[in-house]
């Protein structure tokens, strides 16, 4: 079955076509990603700014062109936490549906910690399991639990837009909006433990674009690969030297990375102090039950689960 998959978060639009057959083997026709920051602004407004919702609308059409070269047997457009929190959404829903003709899921936190698991454990061993996989967001973070199915999940209300706006919008963070950060992170994570049992995963998957350009970092590339990014393994520590590296960067350092996208440069330090402050929180939980954790990071998501589940027989 070929399928168009739409993943639209607080600041990216994403777009994967795939043929997946009746094995749930998964081959990629097409894959497109555009910073829209959709959700710039919804933490202290409650509503998407006009500017934002154009630039969304005009990818859109973009990617509605895409598709149809394509002819997708089935289409969805998952829309996820800046799409929650919104005053207008009904506007948000009425443009994607003239440009698509579909209107947009807006799924909750749960569901998308089901679909950002399945598109991160896909063709993974059960043996290497349980795995906690980290779905970092603009909005929102969800952490999942489990190893053949889902066993537990959080949402954490904080993501790389969310954070910066909150306590890092500046171009250069001084240590107390560092801390205030560092404060919020650990207060989500706090409230997170006790839902998803931090000293169980056995493989910590990360991913979404945050992730993978840290990764992109720690690994010294030249520009973004995404072929040797996905399956990468790395250690706590390598992760926290990567993220003080961006803290101490300025916007201009920031964005002259040869991997960098311009659109993640002014959210991406928050973002890797907040994925720094979940992998060795994870990792120490791990270590005080005497076992290890391997981390890597995947370039197979929440999109990668929406086009799977979408070729899925309906019962």
């Amino acid at each position: 079955m070929r399928v168009a998959a739409f993943d639209c978060g607080t600041n990216s639009l994403r777009l994967l076509i795939a043929d997946v057959d009746e094995h749930g083997a998964m081959t990629d026709l097409r894959r497109e990603t555009r910073i829209v920051r959709l959700g710039q602004g919804v933490d202290a407004t409650g509503e998407f700014a006009p500017e934002a919702l154009e630039r969304t609308f005009a990818v859109a059409r973009e990617f509605a062109e895409v598709a149809a070269e394509y002819s997708p047997e089935k289409l969805r457009f998952v829309a996820t936490s800046a799409s929650r929190d919104v005053k207008n959404r009904d506007e948000f829903f009425a443009g994607i549906f003239s440009i698509l003709g579909i209107v947009p899921d807006v799924i909750t936190g749960d569901e998308e910690a089901h679909l950002s698991f399945l598109g991160a454990t896909a063709g993974r061993s059960a043996a290497a399991g349980p795995f906690m996989v980290m779905d970092l967001g603009g909005g929102s973070t969800e952490l999942v639990l489990g190893t053949g199915d889902v066993d537990s999940a959080v949402s954490m209300d904080i993501g790389s837009v969310r954070l910066t706006e909150r306590h890092m919008s500046v171009e250069l963070p001084d240590q107390t909006q560092i801390t205030a950060a560092i404060d919020d992170i650990d207060a989500q994570l706090d409230q997170a433990a006790d839902i998803v049992d931090f000293s169980a995963p056995r493989t910590f998957i990360g991913v979404a674009g945050t992730v993978t350009t840290l990764t992109a970092g720690i690994l010294g590339l030249e520009s973004y690969q995404r072929e040797k990014i996905h399956g990468a393994r790395f250690s706590v520590q390598d992760v926290e030297r990567q993220a003080e590296q961006l803290l101490s960067m300025d916007r201009e350092a920031r964005a002259a990375l040869p991997y960098m996208h311009p659109g993640r440069v002014d959210v991406i330090a928050a973002g890797g102090l907040l994925f720094s402050r979940v992998v060795a929180r994870i990792d120490s939980a791990v270590r005080a039950a005497g076992a290890e954790l391997d981390i890597l990071v995947s370039e197979t998501d929440i999109l990668d689960g929406i086009a799977l589940d979408l070729a899925r027989p309906q019962s």
